[in-house]
Formats: structure tokens, C-alpha cells, sequence
């Protein structure tokens, strides 16, 4: 018998490459656990690093909130187990008309009240988040300007321009149905407090910092769940997660990073599962200023960056190196377009070239929690000769820079992630690409006239050869550095059997869970 492989550790792999690794440091908050009083049958309790913001599904737009709400709401569309989009609340979309997207209902589907899922809740429900009086932050139905009734089971969205991916964007928080009458009967503030939708699960409780159950819909037009309740707690600490799941207080740990997944290796009875996902991380470059004005500049940064070795080393392998910006199940994603070579000595002429052939100073701006990361980015740069300050802020901090209308509020160079869930590539460049949106630091007139014709155009061929040229231009004008999408990573123990999307969203109707 051949001798086991000796594994190569993050510390190893980021010291043959010149990285210094920074030591985790995880905070120390313990989190409560397990059902309240009333639980019956099979539970399946899922953890999260927090509670969702707020239980209005139109009142939320982040993925720790829609991980709860998915299970109690419907949308319009789905993805199935392929990605591929599918029927949910409607059974059709067709557009017969550049600016208006029809979409035909499922018959008798019933809120859990009993109210009719009809067209006229569809319509009030659009027309409820596009109302400014709602203050949703959901953005993604922008040139929506109204929902019409056409028929007892027919609504159309009516649009200002052509959005030729509104289908997608009801697949998730554009796209949730809430009851009309309910919603008059209590109030905004009385349906926060104890929601009503359509969706495979009811709800229970939700005990704010400790947890939230909802119970099996028996009605469910998608047919009963196979188990009986589903409690989300909120647990910001990974340790903490993780030794309750090996304390069988937890089924399924959710959100882990692959830090926090490596402390659980080789535990009995709990299991790492990684699945591909298209969170998908680059570096932001000030094109406007400094030596990024330069595209030898920015070239160079992306042959001196090792995506593959930050992948081994830093991710634990659980990420996939991308070309530019667009995840590979993303819409427009052309698999012919490369990632760059690393070279560092290609990098180094390409410096000397642009007039800096000892390289240059800059900073490199990061959320706390991405200290790793761009950490070991930094120490690559630094073996090409531009010595990258890293400059971590919180959070808040990182957003309100982010969302300002500075541009430069973060730095010449920052590093960032997007989660396109709509799986349409336009999702990924729509704020950072054309020159005057809000996170863009590059102008290019052609990449201008390539985002309208991807964002004007319902002809997915049409779309498909913008977005095609539009990689080739961005892979050759370098205005980010093309980093990777990481995957989407759980602890489970033995009982729970279930297939998430590339999305990562909780949604765990069609999850097996053994008693």
C-alpha cells in the first residue's frame, strides 16, 4: 500500500508563494440553540450567521433574510435543480411587446390564510414595492412601472425601457407574492410581526437573537414538505455554529467561509459540503487616477495576481478561478475568453514599460472579515513591485464608501464581490461597468454601447455576442483584476439530504430529513 499524500497547508502553500497568512481570529459570541417548547415531529434546524432584518419580503434585500423568506413566500419564476429558469407562481412569461412582460398564474394557489393567489395579488404586490410610500430596497424591478391585471390568472409588467431579463429578476425578491387583504387587515407593521404567503412552510414564532419556526404548509400547491418544522437560529460565530452542530443541537451550519470549514475537518458524524456558487470576487481599480490610468498598469496587476495559488492556499481549493467578471452559469458567460497567464516576469516588463520599473505604492481596501485574502493579494503584488497598503474597515464603513457618490471613497484599489442571483450576467456589470453609473471608475465608449445593447435587446443571441465582446474588452482594458467565484459551503450532520443551487439561497422545501 502507497503511503498517504502529505496535504499541503494554507500556511505552507502561501509561504512558497512569498505570503504572509494572517492568524484567524474569530469573535467569541455564543449563540442560543435548539427548538422552543411546541416543536413536533422531524425538525430541521438550519443555522445562519444572523436573523433576517425584517419578516416583509418586500421590505428586504439581502440573502440571510430571503434564505428564511423563500420558505414562506413564493415568486413569480424559480430556478430548478439545473439553474435553468422554471415555473413557480406562473406557469408562462411571454413579452408581447418590448416594454411589457406578461405573466400567466398558477390556478388555485391560496395564501396561508386562504386568500386567492390570483392576478389582482400579483398586480397589488408589484405594485406595493414599486410604491415609494413601501421604502423597499429592492432595485432590481427599477424600470417596472406598473403591474395590470389582464385576466383573473394573467398580470402584465409594464416597463419604461426594455428589460429583456424581468423573468429573472421575479426569481427571487422582485418576485414575491403577499396577501392583499391581509396586508389592509394589519397593516405593514402587523404583517412584519407575523407574515402570510404561499410558500411550503408557515409561520410560527420568531424569537429575535434566538430563532425563528415556521411548520409544514399541508396545502402547499408544491406539495407538503416531507418534514415538519424548519427553525432558523442565528449564529455569527462559525465556532460557535460548528460545536453546535457536533453537540447535535444544529443540522446544517450555513454561510461558512473555508477558514471556518477547516476546523471541522475530520470530525465523526458532521461533514464539509461544498457546492459551486457565483459569488464572485475582483478588485476595483481607479482607472481615473495615478499609474491605473495606465492599462499596462492594470494588465500587469492581473499577471502578477495567482488566482490559482489564492485559490489553493487561502481558499482551501473551494473557489473556481474566473476570466473577467461573469460567473460560468451566469447568461452571456462565452467560455472561449481565458483567464490571464501569471507571470510575473511578463507583469514586471509590462511596469517597466508603463514607466515604473520599480514598481509603485498604492492601498488595497477591504472588508475585516476578507483580511486574508487581501492580505495574501497584497503580498503577490508585492513580488511584481507595487507595494499595496492594505486598509481594512468594518462593514458599515466599507458600504457607506461603496454606496457614496465618491467613487474614489474606497481607495485606487478595493477589493469587492457580487452575487449576480439573477444568473444574467448583466447583473454582475450593471453598477460598475457603464461610465456613469454609480460604482464605475473606468469610461470606455465601447463598453458604453455594449451594456445598452445587453440591457436594451429581449433577443437572448443579440445579448449573448454584447456580452461576448464585452469580455474580450474587459479582459483587454483590465479595468478590475478578475479574481474567482467561490463556492457556497455548509456543515452538516447525517440527517439532512438536500441539493442547493449555484444561488446559495436556504430554500428547503424539497429537503430529506432523516428522523
Amino acid at each position: 500500500m502507497a503511503p498517504p499524500r502529505s496535504r499541503l497547508t494554507r500556511r505552507d502553500a502561501l509561504r512558497l508563494g512569498g505570503l504572509a497568512l494572517p492568524a484567524l481570529a474569530l469573535p467569541g459570541l455564543l449563540a442560543g440553540c435548539g427548538t422552543a417548547d411546541g416543536s413536533v415531529g422531524n425538525v430541521l434546524r438550519v443555522a445562519q450567521t444572523s436573523d433576517p432584518k425584517t419578516l416583509d419580503p418586500q421590505k428586504q434585500g439581502d440573502l440571510t433574510s430571503m434564505n428564511v423568506l423563500i420558505n414562506l413566500f413564493d415568486t413569480l419564476t424559480t430556478r430548478g435543480p439545473d439553474n435553468q429558469l422554471a415555473p413557480g407562481l406562473a406557469l408562462s412569461w411571454t413579452s408581447p411587446d418590448p416594454l411589457t412582460w406578461r405573466f400567466r398564474l398558477r390556478p388555485g394557489v391560496r395564501f396561508h390564510n386562504g386568500e386567492p393567489c390570483d392576478a389582482k395579488a400579483v398586480a397589488f404586490s408589484i405594485n406595493r414595492l414599486l410604491d415609494p410610500a413601501t421604502k423597499s430596497p429592492i432595485v432590481e424591478l427599477r424600470y417596472v412601472k406598473q403591474a395590470v391585471v389582464v385576466d383573473e390568472l394573467t398580470v402584465d409588467l409594464r416597463c419604461s425601457q426594455p428589460d429583456p431579463i424581468i423573468p429573472a429578476k421575479v426569481s427571487l425578491f422582485g418576485g414575491v407574492a403577499v396577501p392583499p387583504g391581509y396586508l389592509k387587515q394589519v397593516g405593514s407593521a402587523g404583517f412584519a410581526k407575523h407574515p402570510v404567503g404561499t410558500g411550503p412552510f408557515t409561520f410560527v414564532e420568531f424569537q429575535r437573537d434566538h430563532q425563528l419556526r415556521m411548520r409544514a404548509n399541508p396545502g402547499y400547491w408544491g406539495g407538503r414538505p416531507s418534514f415538519d418544522e424548519l427553525v432558523f437560529l442565528p449564529m455569527p460565530d462559525p465556532s460557535s455554529a460548528l460545536a453546535s452542530l457536533q453537540s447535535d443541537e444544529v443540522d446544517i451550519v450555513a454561510s461558512l467561509t473555508p477558514d471556518a470549514a477547516l476546523q471541522i475537518q475530520g470530525y465523526t458524524g458532521v461533514a464539509i459540503r461544498n457546492y459551486p456558487g457565483i459569488r464572485t470576487s475582483y478588485l476595483s481599480l481607479d482607472t481615473t487616477a495615478g499609474p491605473l490610468r495606465d492599462v499596462r498598469v492594470r494588465q500587469a496587476l492581473n499577471h502578477a495576481v495567482d488566482v490559482p495559488l489564492l485559490i489553493k492556499a487561502v481558499l482551501d481549493g473551494k473557489a473556481r478561478e474566473v476570466p473577467t467578471m461573469f460567473p460560468r452559469e451566469s447568461f452571456g458567460f462565452d467560455p472561449s475568453i481565458t483567464p490571464y497567464s501569471r507571470d510575473l516576469g511578463l507583469a514586471k516588463r509590462l511596469l517597466a514599460d508603463a514607466g515604473f520599473p520599480n514598481g509603485f505604492d498604492t492601498s488595497l481596501t477591504a472588508q475585516t472579515g476578507d483580511s486574508n485574502i487581501a492580505e495574501a493579494i497584497s503580498g503577490l503584488l508585492a513580488k511584481a513591485g507595487v507595494r499595496a497598503r492594505v486598509d481594512l474597515v468594518d462593514t458599515g464603513t466599507y458600504t457607506s464608501r461603496l454606496t457614496s457618490n465618491n467613487r474614489s471613497a474606497l481607495g485606487p484599489i478595493y477589493l469587492a464581490a457580487s452575487t449576480g442571483w439573477t444568473l444574467d450576467a448583466e447583473s454582475l456589470v450593471q453598477s460598475n461597468v457603464r461610465h456613469d453609473r454609480r460604482q464605475s471608475r473606468w469610461s470606455s465608449p465601447e463598453a458604453d454601447r455594449l451594456i445598452d445593447a445587453e440591457e436594451l435587446t429581449v433577443d437572448p443571441p443579440g445579448r449573448q455576442r454584447a456580452f461576448t465582446a464585452l469580455q474580450s474588452l474587459l479582459k483587454q482594458e483590465a479595468p478590475f483584476v478578475f479574481l474567482y467565484q467561490i463556492d457556497n459551503i455548509y456543515a452538516v450532520n447525517t440527517r439532512p439530504r438536500w441539493q442547493p443551487g449555484v444561488v446559495g439561497v436556504l430554500g428547503m422545501a424539497k429537503a430529506q430529513v432523516t428522523s
